[in-house]
This record gives structure tokens, sequence and C-alpha cells, in this order.
């Protein structure tokens, strides 16, 4: 594990707001504080980890599988993660492809962060990381999440039932994907 003193690293992409940079270990403090603020925000779809034990495991997976890339959305002016958007499931040769996962912590909802944050995921997954298509499987009752990807540009693709097992139960998803030839709208920086 790096030293707490040391620097962060850079950002991977930034915007004007946000900054997108790896999942380290030693940000289990902040992310598990921010995950349980956040359980209003997040009930029913969404369970982050929110002690060090299970943040370890969820950051090991994404640190260590080549088939996952985790990012923290962090805000610019001072560094505090905002939430988190990662790509898993990643499919290489004919594929491409990647499924996204992410959430927005309470004290950054709705402030436009994610949008932006969005906005550079998609391009650093179609540029550096070479992929051509990523999806979101979304449960039709998450407003704020489904505006998010039409705001980014996703198409509706199908309904998918009973999809995932979430919270105890099989929950039907919207699928939504966008490819590399679709252009980021321009106000997702």
């Amino acid at each position: 594990m790096a030293d707490h003193r040391s620097p962060p690293p850079a950002y991977l992409a930034e915007g004007p707001r946000v900054g997108l940079r790896p999942f380290r270990y030693r940000d289990a403090d902040e992310f598990t504080a921010r995950a349980r603020e956040s359980r209003g925000l997040h009930r029913p779809w969404l369970f982050p980890p929110d002690t060090a034990e299970a943040y370890a495991a969820y950051a090991r997976a994404l640190i260590e599988d080549p088939a996952r890339a985790g990012y923290l959305v962090c805000e610019r002016a001072d560094g505090a993660v905002a939430g988190f958007i990662n790509i898993n499931n990643i499919v290489r040769a004919a594929f491409q492809s990647g499924a996204l996962g992410y959430g927005a912590f309470a004290h950054a909802a709705g402030r436009g962060l994610m949008g932006e944050a969005l906005g550079l995921v998609v391009r650093h997954a179609f540029g550096p990381l070479g992929l051509h298509r990523l999806e979101a499987n979304i449960q039709p009752g998450n407003t704020a999440s489904l505006a998010l990807v039409r705001r980014a540009g996703f198409r509706k693709e199908g309904f998918s039932p009973a999809m995932l097992f979430i919270d105890g139960a099989w929950r039907d998803h919207e699928r939504w994907a966008v490819t590399a030839e679709t252009p980021v709208p321009p106000d997702t920086p």
C-alpha cells in the first residue's frame, strides 16, 4: 500500500470540475464513509461497500482483474471523492465491450458531476482502453440513472426481466448502450 502522505496520482482524465483516477486501497476510509452517508440515495438500487473489509475485496477486484476498470470521480477543487464509475465484464477480441456500474455520493448528487465524469469515462474507454461498446443495465424505476445515460448519448436497446439478483430479489433491467461511433453530447465534457 502507498504511503498516506504521498500526493494523489495524476488524473487519467479531467473535466472542468472532476478528475478520474484509479481506485487505491488507501481510499477505504473516505469511500466507505461516503457510502454510509449515501445509503438513502443508493437504496434499493445500489449497495457499494461500506466497511473496510468489503472495500478491500471490491478494490482488489477493480485493481487486479484485467476484465474490470474502476475509477473514482474526484472533485478537482479539493480531491474529494464524489462517486465512482466502473467498467465491468470487459471482453476483448471481436467484442471490445464492457458493462458500466456507477454511483454518486450524496454530497455530490444533483450537481452534474456524474454527467461530466461519465463523458470522461466514455472517452477513456473508447480511447486508451480501446473498447468499442459500453452497456448500462438499469432498473426501470431508477429515474436518475436513466436520465444520466440518456444525457450521455446511450440508446435503449431492450428490457431484461429478472436480470440481476439485487437486494434479495431478481430485478428487471433496461439495457442501454453506446458505441465508439456515437458522439458524446456537448454538455457531457
